[in-house]
C-alpha cells in the first residue's frame, strides 16, 4: 500500500498553532502527528489535552497521538475525549502493556505501541497480534530536530518480517529524522506511515515539503 505522511505539530510555530493545523488540512497528508511529553519519561514537555481539544474542531484529520509519557493508563478516556483517532503509548512505559492496549481499544481508538531506538523489536512478538500500528523511534525521544539512527533501518526490515510472519495488518510508523533524503528508503523497507516535523514545518515551503515527502519515485 502506499505510504501516508503524518506531519508533527511539535515541530511548528507553538505561536501559530492554527496556521500549523490549517496547512495540514489542506495538504495530502491524511494524519496529524501529536506528540504529547510529560517531562518525566522523556526530558521535555510539550501539550496535553487542551491544545488537542482546541485544534480538533480545525482539522478532520486522523489524530495520531503519541504518548511520550510515563505513566499513560489513567488518561486514555481523557485523550479519547480531546479527540484522538489513534493512541500510542511506549513499550518502555507500560509494565502491564496488553492491559493497557486493551483500555485503548475499548475507548474506540486504534492501539499502537512505540520503542525506543535501543528497544529490540522481537520484544513486540506476543502483543503484535493486539496492535493496530508500531512506531519505530528513529530518534531518541524528547526533541525535534535530531538526525535519523540508521539502525532504524535494520529494525524496519526485522518488524516487517514479524508482521507477516504472525500475519498482522498493523502498520509501522518511523517517527525522527524522516526527510527527502531517506524517505524512500524507509518506504522501500516497509514503512507504511511517516513522521516527519523539522523538514516540514522549518522548509521554505511546508505544503510543497509534504507533496515532495508523500510521493516517492
Amino acid at each position: 500500500m502506499a505510504h501516508l505522511i503524518a506531519p508533527s505539530l511539535l515541530s511548528a510555530d507553538f505561536a501559530r498553532l492554527h496556521e500549523a493545523v490549517e496547512l495540514v488540512e489542506a495538504s495530502p497528508a491524511p494524519w496529524l502527528h501529536l506528540d504529547v511529553m510529560d517531562g518525566v519519561f522523556v526530558p521535555n514537555i510539550s501539550f496535553g489535552f487542551p491544545v488537542i481539544k482546541a485544534i480538533r474542531p480545525l482539522s478532520k484529520k486522523v489524530f495520531d497521538v503519541h504518548l511520550m509519557i510515563a505513566a499513560p493508563d489513567p488518561y486514555i478516556t481523557a485523550f479519547r475525549d480531546a479527540g484522538a483517532d489513534r493512541l500510542t503509548v511506549h513499550y518502555e512505559a507500560c509494565p502491564h502493556l496488553h492491559r493497557t492496549v486493551q483500555a485503548i481499544k475499548e475507548a474506540g481508538m486504534k492501539a499502537g505501541v512505540a520503542i525506543n531506538p535501543h528497544t529490540p523489536v522481537h520484544l513486540l512478538a506476543d502483543i503484535l497480534g493486539d496492535l493496530d500500528q508500531v512506531i519505530l523511534m528513529s530518534v531518541n525521544p524528547g526533541f525535534g530536530g535530531q538526525r535519523f539512527i540508521p539502525g532504524t533501518i535494520r529494525k524496519l526490515n526485522m518488524l516487517r518480517e514479524l508482521r507477516e510472519v504472525h500475519g498482522s495488518q498493523l502498520m509501522i510508523e518511523v517517527d525522527g529524522g524522516v526527510s527527502a533524503q531517506n524517505v524512500k528508503e524507509l518506504v522501500d523497507h516497509g514503512a507504511d506511515a511517516l513522521v516527519a516535523g523539522n523538514s516540514i514545518f522549518n522548509a521554505p515551503d511546508p505544503a510543497a515539503a509534504i507533496r515532495a515527502l508523500a510521493v516517492v519515485d
